[in-house]
């Protein structure tokens, strides 16, 4: 099972008053690590996805391993003009400023069921301009899957689009 204690707290950054967990210590524990990816796959697999998308850049060290594992395609989120082609562009709210993030417009087909990854959940603004992103393909569901929610920063009450969240640690 996950612990807090698999984290790495890092006090102010990327800016002062911000508290950021560091999934890179679960990482480099293998034993953590497995048992990560192993809870992760368990609950995406109960969601039946046809699509894993994953937000840049902690969702890529999960993301792409999930879709692997299930048997379906990737797809990436990024940051402004990251992607070299047309693409689909939210902006959202940040704990300490505003930033936006796209997709490919041809990234998926529509009517697909979509999981939506990503390493925390916060205050909800990235998650949410992604699953705003994915609304783009007119999916049948579009669920949400973090390794660990911030239950206090109140995150989950931005993501009403959602079909579904699931957070394996919440603290």
């Amino acid at each position: 099972m996950i612990r807090i204690d698999d984290f790495r707290v890092v006090n102010d950054f990327p800016k002062p008053g911000i508290k950021f967990y560091d999934i890179t210590t679960l990482m480099n524990n293998a034993d953590s690590f497995k048992q990560a990816f192993e809870e992760l796959l368990a609950a995406a697999k109960a969601m039946k996805p046809e699509v894993v998308v994953a937000l840049e850049t902690r969702g890529y060290f999960f993301g792409p391993s999930l879709a692997l594992a299930l048997g379906v395609p990737f797809v990436p989120i990024r940051k402004k003009g990251k992607l070299p082609y047309n693409t689909y562009c939210q902006e959202y709210q940040l704990e300490y400023g505003v930033d936006s993030i796209e997709m490919h417009t041809d990234a998926m087909a529509e009517g697909k069921r979509v999981l939506i990854f990503d390493d925390i959940l916060a205050t909800g603004g990235t998650a949410s301009a992604a699953i705003k992103l994915v609304k783009n393909f007119n999916p049948t569901s579009a669920d949400v899957l973090f390794i660990m929610e911030i239950t206090a920063l109140n995150g989950r009450k931005r993501l009403v689009e959602a079909s579904s969240v699931t957070s394996l640690l919440s603290i």
